[in-house]
């Protein structure tokens, strides 16, 4: 009977009392949570209420169980797994109760902080940082439990013994990820690249949506994903809009005829912004940066509080401009010239000849001939295709 019960009030009295904790210590902290509203601590601690009660289960199987006397023909081996749980569950619970710490101090920063910039890079740097404490708490955890093991410890002083040469082989093998991990850090804290910034990289617009030790994903305006090595970013250009100020200036092209009304397009893009939500109020300005034979370059100039309202209000003016410019002014929109040349003042024919390099009918040359456009099309230097007929080669006489 006592080989019975004494198994059974050991184990029983321990899973017993990991409860009893577990449900006073939850109490505890969603009491305090209720208190004190404005800090999320208390919240947060809670997610590591698991982890807290099987803890303290291990620990007290861990200290109890000889007394048990219970399979001690595999005293060792039990011993040894109670051991390994109790190190991986302390791993969790320091991970949970760390992560909980600095995502309140986190929290509490920003909501004291009224540049969002200064808080994406902290958000930035907690994020890494965390991810380098559950790093080193993992690999801490992994080897105390493989120096649970008798073999192990001899492997370890063995393997201490060669540490020079191994260190040389592992960081030529791992020569990438190593680059990787001080790519991450170095974006961490050097205030390069951002969660939440907006970033041009190989030619596509997004945002950056996550940063690891050893990737980094950008989020374009198509919903893909892009996810490269954060060494990238520190061994190529890219562009950051976000750093700094977010305020920027965009710009607008149009392809317009010569007689294009540039003063009231002027006036026009200055209503259209008035209506536009998304422009800042900053600056506007119409300016006409280049001619060709064919069309005017019209350049609107624009500004906006971020990259998302620029992109916004350049739409907006591109779209309207053309509405206006096709209602009130079609002749400003490009066109191919296929009207006859216009002549010189000096050299315009006088009544009664052709205009334009067009014979009139019957119309005689000076030498009575008859009617050569050619003569007409010397007056402007060219003449219009067809306009000059082709005079066939006389015949040939004799023989070739």
């Amino acid at each position: 009977m006592e080989n019975v019960l004494r198994p059974l009030i050991v184990i029983g009295g321990s899973v017993l009392l990991t409860l009893a904790l577990g449900w006073a210590t939850d109490r505890l902290l969603r009491k305090a949570d209720e208190r004190h509203g404005e800090t999320p601590l208390w919240g947060l601690l809670r997610r590591g209420r698991v982890a807290y009660q099987l803890v303290l289960c291990a620990a007290l199987l861990r200290g109890s169980y000889d007394a048990a006397k219970l399979l001690e023909e595999h005293r060792v081996g039990i011993g040894r797994t109670l051991t390994l749980v109790l190190i991986g569950s302390t791993a969790w619970l320091i991970i949970r109760i760390a992560a909980a710490i600095v995502e309140t101090s986190y929290s509490r920063y920003a909501r004291a902080q009224s540049d969002p910039a200064r808080v994406r890079r902290v958000r930035t740097q907690v994020e890494l940082i965390m991810r380098v404490v559950a790093a080193v708490v993992g690999v801490v955890a992994a080897a105390s439990m493989l120096l649970t093991f008798p073999a192990m410890r001899a492997a370890g002083a063995s393997l201490l013994a060669s540490a020079g040469i191994l260190g040389i082989v592992a960081g030529v093998a791992a020569q990438s990820t190593l680059s990787n991990l001080f790519a991450g850090l170095q974006i961490a804290f050097g205030d390069m690249v951002r969660i939440g910034d907006t970033v041009v990289v190989d030619g596509e617009w997004g945002t950056v949506e996550e940063i690891t030790l050893t990737f980094l994903t950008v989020r374009t305006w198509d919903e893909r994903r892009i996810t490269m090595p954060v060494s990238y970013f520190t061994s190529k250009p890219f562009e950051n809009w976000s750093r700094g100020t977010p305020q920027m200036t965009g710009i607008v092209y149009w392809h317009l005829d010569h007689t294009a009304p540039v003063e009231a397009m002027r006036e026009r893009l200055r209503d259209i912004l008035r209506e536009c939500p998304a422009w800042d109020g900053r600056e506007y300005g119409v300016a006409v940066t280049d001619a060709t034979p064919n069309t005017l370059q019209v350049r609107a100039l624009v500004t906006a509080k971020d990259a998302s309202d620029i992109w916004t209000v350049r739409v907006t003016v591109r779209e309207e401009m053309i509405r206006w410019l096709c209602a009130e002014h079609p002749y400003a929109l490009p066109r191919v010239n296929t009207a006859d040349a216009k002549l010189p003042p000096s050299r315009r024919p006088a009544d009664g000849e052709p205009v334009d390099g067009e014979p009139r009918a019957g119309a005689q040359r000076s030498d009575g001939s008859g009617t050569d456009p050619r003569d007409h099309a010397s007056h402007d230097g060219a003449y219009r295709a067809g306009a000059l007929r082709h005079t066939p080669e006389p015949p040939r006489t004799g023989h070739a």
